[in-house]
């Protein structure tokens, strides 16, 4: 998890931040660099991507902090603008590969692959789509409710449902766990 400030050191710096002051902007970036690259890493596809979604996040906190209104920790806000940045990412991004990923879980659920296909968790959720992997990291790792996915992703509850469901078989299979029980 991330370091969390003194809540007197954290109000003040804040109230700085609030004003402009690049010292205070800088702590702010300095103590949330990581963990915002950790999560546009887990959505988007690319380190270039991550980095392209951490230098927007820090942008967007910068110039919107002034409005920040406290609601919730300040984490959780910068947290909120990362996740929203790289699903943007991903919706400009033009490579879709949904249909050959979807073609290859076909074949290795009807059993007409011969690849044994045993990776690491890592591997296998790089192999998702980036919509896939959105919806699992947002949901089983973040801890958004199917709901809160919906509203960032623009679609229905059901959307991210499915999304996360069909993605948990999927992950089964490429993990080597029986999908049918």
């Amino acid at each position: 998890m991330t370091t969390s400030l003194v809540l007197t050191e954290a109000d003040a710096i804040l109230a700085r931040a609030r004003t402009g002051d690049p010292a205070a902007l800088e702590r702010v970036y300095r103590l949330y660099e990581v963990p915002v690259y950790n999560l546009a890493r887990r959505i988007c596809r690319t380190v270039e991507d991550a980095e392209d979604v951490l230098q927007e996040t820090f942008f967007e906190v910068c110039r919107s902090i002034g409005s920040y209104r406290g609601d919730g920790s300040l984490w959780g806000w910068v947290r909120a603008i990362a996740a929203s940045k790289a699903l943007m990412r991903l919706r400009r991004n033009k490579y879709r590969d949904t249909d050959e990923l979807d073609e290859e879980f076909h074949r290795s659920q009807t059993g007409r692959t011969d690849r044994g296909l045993r990776m690491d968790l890592e591997a296998a959720l790089e192999r998702l789509s980036e919509t896939s992997r959105a919806v699992v990291w947002l949901h089983d790792v973040e801890g958004y409710t199917h709901e809160e996915i919906a509203e960032m992703m623009d679609r229905t509850p059901s959307f991210s449902k499915s999304q996360l469901s069909r993605a948990h078989a999927r992950l089964r299979v490429w993990l080597g766990e029986e999908a049918r029980s």
